[in-house]
């Protein structure tokens, strides 16, 4: 691995983000920042450059992390629970209150009961797979009660490794990869420099699948613009039918100021599909997955539609369903669902059956009409929000 820095040991370490579904997991950082970091539509480690930590350095991250827990622990009474005095005792020491090692172990303790960790940053298996084994054999040893250990991995990364490797590492604890497919469309991945092709892609997924280990791949509805809508969705459904991931995450395309995909739209070179064309996208893609027993899950505040989740293929007809209801509609009633979620009173259609969320909603867009602002560039202005 290059640039693997061999400073001293600075202390705990946590990345800047981490998959909705590992909300509740412990953070263990094993390198800083992106490899690539070269796609246009991320603005996540823009600015910054990638290192590796050094093993004996994540080992002692997870060294502090224990001894908190051990902290923690020696208060638990013969139920298996901690007083509110001793919880205030302890988040009242300023020393601890200080160090995000006692944060992590604290939060990791009494919100996720000790099962699940996600290893970052944005692509560990950069790191020698040797490497990777230690540190997963030392993680399970100080933590044996650990059920899921998670990881961010590129598809390039993934296709050049050898089998025996990422079997190894699954054997030393790896359960699931998460894979930013965003697109199988060669022309899309080209046009926001993703640094992979769909052949890439496709082979990266059936080889973490014949590892044995859990694959949760991302799909971005309106990667493509309006000029390659309808290719990135068959191209990206056509893709995972080849790879048949065990997830497939939905996870809608937003420009941040920072990114050089903004750029390109404001220079007028990319062309923004409005939300409506989005979920026009999402149908096509999800009438052409075929032949796949994957969950889909719309698990991300950016989705219009969070209650599009079900299993494939018993449930394709159900989600299909949420999609014309909603391409149905009046229009008006469109854009008022539309403020309403990005508000966040809304994350489903159902929800538009509540009076009080329904008036809430009604409120804003009524604000939104009289100020005379264009709808699609409002809803533009709040999903930036939540990236």
């Amino acid at each position: 691995m290059k640039n693997q820095q061999i400073d001293s040991y600075l202390g705990f370490e946590q990345g800047p983000i981490r998959p909705p579904s590992e909300a509740y997991s412990l953070l263990i950082r094993v390198t800083r920042n992106c490899p690539w970091n070269q796609c246009t539509f991320c603005p996540v480690y823009k600015g910054t450059k990638f290192s590796g930590r050094p093993v004996e350095h994540v080992k002692r991250d997870i060294d502090l992390v224990w001894e908190q827990v051990e902290i923690i622990r020696s208060l638990v009474d013969e139920n298996g629970k901690v007083s509110r005095s001793k919880i205030n005792q302890l988040t009242g020491n300023k020393d601890l209150e200080k160090s995000p090692a006692f944060v992590a172990a604290f939060n990791w303790y009494f919100v996720g009961d000790l099962k699940s960790v996600f290893i970052q940053d944005a692509n560990s298996f950069v790191i020698k797979s040797l490497e990777f084994v230690e540190i997963l054999n030392y993680l399970k040893k100080r933590f044996p009660q650990i059920e899921r250990i998670t990881t961010y991995a590129r598809s390039q990364t993934i296709a050049r490794m050898k089998e025996d490797d990422l079997r190894a590492i699954r054997e030393a604890g790896l359960n699931r990869i998460h894979i930013g497919l965003e697109s199988g469309s060669d022309e899309v991945l080209q046009m926001v420099k993703k640094g992979v092709t769909k052949e890439m892609h496709i082979q990266a997924g059936q080889k973490v699948k014949r590892a044995g280990i859990e694959l949760s791949e991302y799909y971005m509805p309106g990667l493509g613009g309006r000029k390659y809508s309808k290719e990135h969705a068959l191209e990206s459904a056509d893709a995972l039918n080849q790879i048949n991931p065990d997830f497939i995450r939905l996870r809608t395309l937003a420009i941040p100021d920072h990114t050089p995909l903004f750029e390109e739209w404001h220079a007028g070179r990319f062309e923004k599909c409005t939300e409506l064309e989005v979920v026009q996208e999402i149908l096509l893609f999800l009438e052409n997955l075929n032949g796949i027993t994957s969950m889909v899950q719309s698990d991300h505040i950016l989705n219009l539609l969070a209650d599009l989740e079900g299993m494939l293929p018993q449930d394709k007809e159900h989600l299909i369903e949420i999609l014309r209801t909603f391409l149905a509609m009046e229009p008006e009633l469109q854009k008022l669902y539309q403020i309403g979620r990005r508000i966040g009173v809304f994350s489903s259609l159902a929800d538009m059956e509540n009076h009080h969320r329904m008036a809430r909603a009604e409120r804003v867009y009524k604000q939104v009409r009289e100020n005379g602002e264009d709808v699609n560039k409002v809803i533009d202005e709040l999903m930036k929000r939540f990236i």
